[in-house]
């Protein structure tokens, strides 16, 4: 069997930023309605604490150096929601917060009412070693999978080495 060619346009970045547009769509849907969830609906949101954009007390930084997983449900605020992110406020030990994610920092949205859960690379993780611009590399370790059944949607594209 022959080896399929590189390609020349950027699939993986596209479908990861599609993917991103879809947790934007929702949270926009959730401060449109006054940040009310609907039903039984609550989100866990991990993100990459130290990706450019993000803006989390340093307190926070230092307990979670690497990534965070939030969880928006009862007690979150001033969610404001733009093209390339959204601002929460949250309470940590009691201790009001305010958190600047952006989209492009974001490893996994996961909506447990419904089974439903996004995991993407986030950016920056894509281009980790230099190489030419139409060549991918492959991650050391597998992209993270779901075995419970769960509807979740791993982005993980063949990349040659």
């Amino acid at each position: 069997m022959s080896e399929a060619p590189d390609s020349l346009i950027p699939y993986d970045e596209i479908v990861q930023e599609a993917l991103r547009a879809v947790v934007g769509r929702v949270l926009g849907q959730v401060e449109s309605s006054g940040g009310v969830l609907p039903g039984s609906h609550h989100f866990y949101i991990t993100f990459k604490t130290a990706a450019p954009g993000v803006n989390i007390p340093n307190r926070l930084k230092e307990r979670f150096p690497d990534e965070m997983t939030i969880v928006l449900q009862n007690k979150f605020w001033d969610l404001k929601v733009t093209d390339t992110g959204f601002t929460v406020g949250l309470s940590f030990s009691q201790v009001p917060a305010t958190l600047i994610i952006p989209f492009s920092a974001i490893t996994a949205f996961v909506d447990p009412a419904v089974d439903f859960g996004l995991q993407f690379q986030a950016a920056g993780d894509l281009d980790d070693e230099l190489h030419d611009s139409a060549e991918n590399d492959t991650p050391d370790t597998p992209p993270a999978t779901a075995d419970d059944g769960s509807n979740v949607v791993t982005v993980d594209f063949g990349r040659k080495k």
